[in-house]
């Protein structure tokens, strides 16, 4: 068997679109599972859409993405070039091949010319004038310097037949298709010939891209067979929809791989959670990783049917990278939050992220999380009213004055310690522990929700910033109570 060869072709437009980096990874894993090859092609022949940057993005994607690329433009695998602007030369010599026999000709109709075209049902669709015209009138409008392009000479009669991996058998009639145009009268192609061009010198084995292309392959098709060469094996993915209506695309945001990471997404996780959509491992498991991806995935798992971008699902799978992360492991992603947040450089970041590991779904969340320890104001003392645990505030201010001589004789000020020290002082008070542990939160932290317990929070602020909060609680809990009497 050849050896499997798939290939990445993005257009350099602007950032990488989710759509397109699952097309990436399930081109990247159908090749590593084969034990073949993965090439990246830069297709950046539609010159006027070209974005400055653009071929960057690419590369920082795939590298952040864990994809990694066995030839490109900065591989060379003996194939090349891999950016088809430095192929010009290649496509107009097999444009011309395609001419001599018969899959293409040349077309000289002015604009004017076109726009008066019209087919059945009113739709424009090019007659084939230039097919008519003589050899010699044809070298006669060359050496004149007429503009030209060229076209594709499609059967007007007849069925273009082929098999897809996913859809099955797709059958097109050759007049439902039209004469496109390969190479445009700048002398560089359009995609429609040069992905084929392309893919036969660089060997791809399996073509894998959006269902989209299922109606245009029966073209490619009809190139491949001209020029004798053997077709790829198709594999056509189903779109990404934003809902049951709508595809995922830029125009509504949140579309862009780059703008997950900004917003506190692992870039594991987003790939994770890519990979299933529209894939199915043959497993419950969920959360894989990229070698997993790579050992487990197959045609077979693939959908025809559309799939909706959930982010709640994909914040929660993030969550589980999180969750199985040490506390320097966290820190290390964690660190440019904990550097914009309110508490910067006050704390030890390895014992905040201890707290936060188990609380986080996106990194973003992690400042408003966390500032509330830079701050300690006079509080609305309503919030240790708490009837559910029938805590009042008379109650929680005779608990905490228990409870200050017990953190001032704490010598061992880790949460463990903390936790049983006040776990026996409810024991001995008789009363359940949250009544305990609740308003020891709140006294050493004036807010209502915190990421962390009493003793969390008591350990990472240290005892002497615990102490002196839990006394200024006291002093204002003791003067609401006095202004009531």
């Amino acid at each position: 068997m050849d050896e499997v060869r798939t290939r990445f072709a993005p257009s350099p437009t602007g950032f990488m679109h989710i759509g397109n980096l699952r097309t990436c990874l399930y081109a990247y894993l159908y090749a590593k599972k084969a034990g073949g090859k993965f090439i990246l092609r830069i297709e950046d022949t539609d010159q006027g859409r070209l974005v400055e940057g653009a071929v960057d993005v690419i590369y920082r994607t795939l590298e952040k993405a864990g994809i990694e690329h066995d030839e490109g433009p900065d591989k060379d695998g003996g194939v090349g070039p891999y950016v088809q602007s430095e192929r010009k030369n290649i496509y107009l010599e097999y444009a011309k091949q395609l001419i001599d026999i018969g899959g293409a000709y040349y077309c000289f109709c002015t604009k004017d010319r076109l726009d008066t075209l019209t087919g059945d049902g009113g739709i424009k669709k090019y007659d084939k004038h230039c097919l008519k015209l003589s050899k010699e009138e044809i070298d006669a409008k060359l050496q004149a310097g007429e503009p030209y392009v060229i076209r594709q000479n499609i059967p007007t009669e007849g069925v273009s037949e082929y098999d897809d991996l996913v859809y099955g058998h797709i059958a097109v009639p050759n007049a439902d298709m039209e004469d496109n145009i390969l190479i445009k009268s700048d002398g560089m192609p359009t995609y429609n010939f040069a992905n084929v061009v392309d893919d036969h010198l660089m060997n791809i084995t399996h073509v894998i891209r959006g269902m989209e292309y299922l109606s245009s392959t029966p073209k490619y098709n009809l190139m491949y067979d001209a020029f004798g060469w053997q077709r790829p094996t198709y594999i056509h993915l189903p779109p990404i929809m934003k809902d049951a209506q709508r595809k995922l695309s830029k125009r509504y945001g949140d579309a862009n791989f780059e703008d997950f990471l900004a917003k506190g997404y692992l870039p594991e996780a987003i790939v994770n959670y890519i990979a299933l959509l529209g894939w199915s491992p043959k497993g419950n498991e969920e959360k894989l990783s990229m070698a997993q991806l790579k050992e487990q995935f197959g045609v077979d798992g693939l959908s025809k049917s559309p799939s909706i971008f959930d982010e709640p699902k994909m914040r929660w799978l993030n969550g589980e990278y999180i969750k199985a992360m040490t506390p320097e492991e966290f820190t290390a992603v964690a660190l440019p939050y904990y550097e914009i947040s309110d508490i910067k450089g006050m704390f030890d970041y390895d014992k905040l992220s201890k707290l936060l590991i188990p609380r986080t779904e996106i990194l973003s969340e992690i400042p408003d999380k966390i500032n509330f320890l830079a701050h300690f104001d006079r509080f609305d003392v309503s919030m240790f009213e708490h009837k559910k645990m029938k805590i009042t505030v008379p109650l929680a201010l005779e608990i905490l004055q228990d409870v200050l001589p017990i953190f001032e004789a704490q010598s061992d000020w880790t949460d463990e310690a903390l936790k049983n020290a006040l776990s026996a002082y409810a024991e001995t008070r008789s009363v359940k522990s949250g009544q305990v542990f609740l308003p020891v939160r709140l006294a050493i932290t004036a807010a209502a929700v915190t990421p962390g317990g009493a003793t969390e929070i008591a350990e990472l602020l240290g005892k002497e910033e615990s102490i002196r909060r839990l006394k200024l609680s006291l002093d204002w809990l003791t003067d609401s109570q006095s202004k009531q009497l």
